[in-house]
Order: structure tokens, then sequence, then C-alpha cells
């Protein structure tokens, strides 16, 4: 995630910057997911039969829920931009990981009309943002269930802890929706945690005129009576707060690039003159991120190019990254590096931010040092040179503290630093080793600081602990080693 236009050290830098339908996609994924999220730290199982009403994050507990892994959510969404009412209905297919007499799912404002679990009526109720759920029959461990849903309203404004709104955001033509850290509870029940990933399907229907466009492949549009029906296909693992279905009356652009990548970019046509030379380059920078990360890890990529100003960031949905107006080259890049850093590879707690936007950060600086710019180095030395006083060095990067602090300037500045001094400790062949070890190693998965710093020192056979608790973990300015 990033802040518009993507100021060095903006108040807020978030270049974030930062679902049955296909039943055969569903049982396929529910595997991935449960070996993806076997060994990430959750609310331990309970023993009486209730779900945790969280996945125990320190920074957000309510985040999540316990007794359950996701393996799919199919999404069947009406939106009406005159109202800006939305009514859905969802499946959501799932596994328990403990016998469940009850669940939560995460659920905030809306109106829920219905609750079905494996077919049969269900009773539930409503506490803050928990959907708790009580099925007719508990249900086993290790037992696949499906969870369908009908509700609607008007949905409500996620405000973050740094004041800046999030989920389903109504614009002028239609909705912003953008679900970092949490929004995505606005707009459709879900496990809103990153450890417990998906895959979805989408079937949104706005009036003839509009666009909706959401994460992975069209695979069909459909004009009936006056309105239109968008259908979209995200096959790989995808975090709740990833997700997107943004609407509006967009200029859509269709392409393949040379590397066989399909792109579809959605742009306001008030944004489409100033977008239109930083759209321009994202083959470029997929196929240089793909060298330097690995292989693109998804089925396709593209933009959202909305007229939001009151939003004030993008994020980096997956596949297609959503900005808030025109993006500079800058931003393209950093929001595109989150498809491997933060997307592909998941932070497990919000703690360890840092993995998504110092990388993301650190990704611009190396465009820069690769494209005629400056080098990493100069870069460094320039934030560097900032006194003791500034707000670079207010907080340790590897733990921000919850609020606001997640996405203020030391999470991006410096967690980019921290990657250059471990490039300036172990070399540029072994940095970029750990680099493209970490994108594969973790593809669909989570990942924490640990695991990297110990990748880090097994790819470079040094021991790296001093300088990662420097940059990471020590308040204040550091002293230059």
């Amino acid at each position: 995630m990033l802040a518009a236009h993507g100021e060095a050290i903006p108040a807020r830098p978030r270049w974030r910057t930062a679902r049955t339908r296909y039943l055969g996609i569903a049982v396929a994924v529910l595997a991935t997911s449960l070996a993806l999220t076997a060994e990430s730290p959750a609310v331990a199982a309970g023993t009486d039969g209730l779900g945790a009403p969280g996945q125990g994050d320190p920074y957000f507990p309510l985040a999540g829920n316990g007794g359950y892994t996701t393996a799919h959510y199919d999404l069947d969404l009406a939106y009406d931009p005159a109202t800006r009412r939305l009514d859905a209905t969802e499946a959501l297919t799932a596994r328990a990981t403990q016998q469940l007499t009850r669940f939560d799912l995460d659920l905030s404002g809306l109106t829920v009309r219905s609750v079905r679990v494996n077919g049969r009526t269900a009773r539930w109720t409503r506490a803050g943002q928990e959907l708790v759920i009580t099925p007719r029959k508990s249900l086993r461990k290790g037992e696949s269930f499906r969870v369908d849903l009908s509700y609607g309203g008007v949905p409500e404004t996620v405000t973050d802890p740094d004041g800046s709104p999030d989920g389903w955001i109504p614009t002028d033509d239609g909705a912003f929706v953008a679900g970092e850290p949490q929004g995505a509870m606005s707009w459709f029940a879900a496990d809103n945690d990153p450890v417990d990933k998906a895959s979805y399907t989408f079937a949104i229907t706005v009036p003839a005129g509009y666009t909706a466009v959401a994460n992975g492949v069209l695979t069909s549009q459909r004009t009936t009576r006056g309105k239109t029906t968008f259908r979209w296909r995200q096959a790989e693992p995808m975090a709740s707060y990833l997700a997107t279905a943004t609407v509006g009356k967009f200029n859509v652009q269709r392409y393949t690039t040379a590397s066989g990548i399909p792109v579809y970019n959605a742009v306001d046509p008030r944004e489409a003159a100033d977008a239109a030379p930083a759209l321009a380059q994202i083959p470029a920078i997929l196929d240089w991120e793909s060298n330097l990360f690995g292989r693109y890890p998804f089925s396709a990529a593209g933009a959202i190019v909305d007229q939001a100003p009151d939003v004030g960031y993008a994020l980096e949905t997956q596949t297609r990254p959503i900005y808030d107006r025109a993006p500079d080259v800058g931003t393209v890049v950093h929001e595109t590096a989150h498809q491997w850093f933060g997307d592909s590879v998941s932070l497990t707690s919000w703690q360890d931010i840092w993995l998504n936007e110092g990388f993301a950060t650190y990704t611009e600086w190396l465009w820069e040092e690769q494209h005629g710019g400056q080098s990493t180095q100069a870069t460094f030395d320039g934030y560097y040179a900032r006194p003791a006083t500034s707000s670079l060095w207010a907080f340790p990067t590897g733990d921000p503290g919850e609020g606001a602090n997640i996405f203020a300037s030391p999470v991006y500045t410096r967690g980019a630093m921290t990657l250059q001094k471990l490039r300036t400790a172990v070399g540029d062949a072994h940095f970029f080793s750990i680099l493209k070890t970490w994108a594969g190693s973790h593809r669909y998965g989570n990942g924490t600081t640990a695991q990297f710093i110990a990748l880090s020192e097994k790819v470079s056979g040094r021991k790296l602990g001093d300088l990662f608790h420097t940059w990471l973990y020590t308040a204040g300015k550091p002293a230059q080693p």
C-alpha cells in the first residue's frame, strides 16, 4: 500500500501500499489451504465445541476466527450506485479443525436474512463484528462443511486505526473496495485474517453502463434487462483483505503480455490521460520483477484506477491493484511487487507488516537503481541523514505497535533500509537469492520475520541476528555499523 502519488515519507504511505458454483476449485484449494496454514499460529483449538472469536493477532485480536479453515468463497453481489444498496448471497466452504457446536464469521453492519449450514437452517446472533453461527448439527473435527448466507443493506465503511476509510467506500459513480487491514467484513462474511486464505468466485450485478471489477480472471460478462453481471474467478489462494469488487464507470483495456499474462485495466475516464504512462509500464514491470523474484504468482494482472480523492491510498488487491487516482510508475512498481510480497507470500501477524511494505518499498529503490536513477545505497544514505528526531526513527519497524503505526513511515522506509543493510552484509548474489527463495518457498502461504531471518542466515552462511535486531527491533536511530 502507498499514499497518493507515493511521497517519500507520507503520513500514510499505504501502498497497501497498502468464492458453490465452482466446487472443483473449492475442493482443490481446500487441500492447499490446509497445508499452507497448518503451521500458522492461531487461537488454540477449543475443547468445548466453540470456535474462538479471533485468530489471536496481537494487533487485531478479533480478526479471523478459530475452529475451521476456509477453502472457497462464492459471492453473488448486486449493487445499485444510486441507492448505495448491496444485496448478496454467499456460499463458503470450509473444514473444521476441531469439533464445532458454534463458530463465528466476521461481518460488520448489513442485515443478515438467513444462514444455512450444510443446507439446514442455522441459528445466528450478532455481536459487534462477529456473526455467531450455531449449526443444527455439530461439526466433527476434519469435516468439510458449507455455509450459505443471504444479507444486504448499505455497507458501512470501516475506519482504520489511522483514521482512513477501509472496506466498501462509496464514490460518486460506484464504490472503491479495498480491505486492508479489516475492511473485507464490511461487504462479505469472512474468516478475516491473512493466515486463512481461500479461492474466490464473484458474480457482481450492476446497472448497465457500469463495470464491476474483482480479482483474477473475468470469465463472463452479460447484460440483460438493463443490468450487467460480471463473473470473476480467483483460483489461487487469497487473504480476505485483498479481495475487491470495485464498481464504477471505467474505460477497460485488455491484452496479454509477451510473457503470457492476461492484463485487465479499468480506469476512470477522468484519470485516463494521467494514468496512461504508468499503466503502459505494467508489462515491463511484471517481467522485471519476475526476473528478480521468480515467476509471477497469479493467472492475471492489471490495475483499477478510480477517482476517489477522499481515500488517500492505493492497495495491492490481488492480481489487480486499486489506485485512488492516477499512479506514477513508482507506485505501480510498489503495488506490483506486493503480488509477491504480501499477496502470494502473506504475513502471519500484522506485527510483521514490514515484510509487505519494506519489501515493496525496496523494490521501488531497485527499479530506480536499475532504470537510470540513484543507487539503493544513495537512497539509503539520504534517509539515514535524517536527524534522530525524525519520524523515521519513531518506533521499531519489526514491532510498530497497534494502531496507526502499522502504516507509518518506519514500516516502509526503515523496512527498506533493513533490506539494504542485508544486501551490503551478504552481497548481491546471496541477497537476490534470498528474495527469490523467500518468494518461492512461501508461495501461496504465509511467513514470519523469524523465518526470513533464518532463511537469510541459511543462504548467506552468516549470523545476522545483530543486524536484524538493530534495524527491526531497536528504538531510535541506529548507529551505523
